[in-house]
């Protein structure tokens, strides 16, 4: 290859890189976020909203199990996330789940552990997974593995916000302990977008 080529070649692939770069930032500053309010449950706290479209997810959370509970009561993560469970209680606990968005396949044992010790597991199947600790029959908790990265979980208001949605139009889901998933149609144009989430009576 002569050096006048090979320069045109590195100009042209400097020129790729820098408009791939400019690309990035304007779909990220057209990002918006989605709030609103879900009603109509039993209980308007600890709900799941999320994005039902696949997306990066990894990184890590922590599951405790303190004072006889799984702490938070429900934890919401994306797919390809790793929980790190942690026992602060001075005995043993034992964390199972029965099923993955129900598929009893999907169904572990994390065995039993003292206080201060943790296990991780990365989970890569969405929906909903009852923990249970078959030491302690009164313990029970849930994670929530959604598809992608753009989810939140309701106050005791049911309020919640979803930050730095792409643009696009979007299907929109909830999960709640007590109560029928609710979905709606999103569009997302950049800014904010208001949706109000009401189960059907």
């Amino acid at each position: 290859m002569s050096f006048s080529r090979y320069t045109r070649i590195r100009k042209s692939l400097r020129a790729l890189g820098a408009l791939a770069i400019i690309a990035g930032l304007s779909a990220a500053s057209l990002a918006g976020d989605i709030t609103g309010k879900v009603s109509g449950l039993r209980s308007a706290a600890n709900v799941v909203v999320y994005i039902d479209a696949p997306g990066a997810g990894g990184g890590h959370a922590v599951m405790d199990q303190k004072k006889m509970t799984f702490i938070p009561h429900v934890l919401a993560v994306a797919k390809g996330t790793t929980v790190d469970f942690l026992n602060s209680d001075p005995v043993g606990h034992n964390v199972y789940w029965p099923s993955v968005g129900g598929n009893k396949g999907l169904a572990h044992n994390l065995g039993t552990w003292p206080q201060g010790v943790k296990k991780s597991f990365t989970f890569n199947s969405p929906g909903v997974v009852p923990l249970l600790c078959n030491v302690h029959a009164e313990m029970a908790g849930y994670i929530f593995v959604t598809p992608g990265p753009y989810y939140a979980l309701t106050n005791g208001s049911g309020d919640f916000v979803i930050k730095g949605v792409p643009p696009g139009h979007y299907t929109i889901k909830t999960w709640s302990e007590r109560g029928r998933p609710i979905v709606q149609q999103i569009d997302v144009s950049g800014g904010t977008t208001t949706v109000n989430l009401a189960a059907g009576r």
